[in-house]
């Protein structure tokens, strides 16, 4: 069932309707989600006005209610329903994907055309697909004796990691790199570079 819980309500709801409305679905801890919430804090234009999570055990809420913004957890069976139902209420102008796992369905890709965007820790078509993911990806180009690795930013498609790539960004396997250390330092690119490229898409 859709679980909706507003913070703060002394948030001002006219501020949603004058601003770039971004949206946020996570599966995880939501750091990538913070980020992007902080980047946009200070932005008149743009607003991060609602995060979406499958995950109740995320730590992302006492954040949410720091920054004001709205948080919806809900379960597999509202996926197809109540939450794209929200969404079309919403009407963002971005979706974004930071460490959401699941599919999404072709209702969402077709009513949001290109509107919806994921970042994945590896330079696709390398190492994309079901199943790939995280540290399961540093592990296999360390094991595979890559010299480079990275991420991409793309539009999202009815097939896994398969839409059309807007940004890239390589960085060197170095021989001592242990895929926790890879993992740290694809995070890095990702915090420097995914609310940039959500801006300039924006603008």
């Amino acid at each position: 069932m859709l679980n909706k819980k507003v913070f703060n309500k002394s948030y001002e709801p006219l501020q949603l309707f004058m601003n770039k409305k971004i949206v946020i679905f996570i599966s995880g801890r939501g750091s990538n989600a913070k980020n992007i919430i902080n980047y946009f804090s200070d932005k008149s234009d743009f607003l991060v006005s609602h995060v979406f999570s499958n995950n109740k055990h995320s730590d992302i809420i006492n954040h949410l209610n720091i920054k004001q913004v709205k948080f919806f957890l809900f379960d597999e069976e509202d996926f197809n329903g109540k939450v794209f139902d929200e969404l079309k209420k919403i009407n963002p102008k971005l979706i974004i994907l930071a460490g959401f796992l699941k599919k999404i369905p072709p209702l969402y890709i077709s009513y949001f055309k290109n509107k919806i965007i994921n970042i994945h820790p590896s330079l696709l078509p390398n190492y994309g697909g079901k199943g790939m993911y995280g540290s399961k990806i540093h592990k296999k180009v360390i094991e595979n004796g890559e010299a480079e690795t990275g991420i991409t930013i793309h539009y999202v498609s009815e097939e896994y990691d398969s839409g059309k790539i807007i940004f890239q960004k390589k960085i060197i396997v170095d021989k001592y790199d242990t895929p926790k250390k890879l993992e740290e330092k694809i995070h890095k690119l990702e915090y420097e570079y995914f609310p940039k490229v959500i801006e300039s898409l924006l603008k």
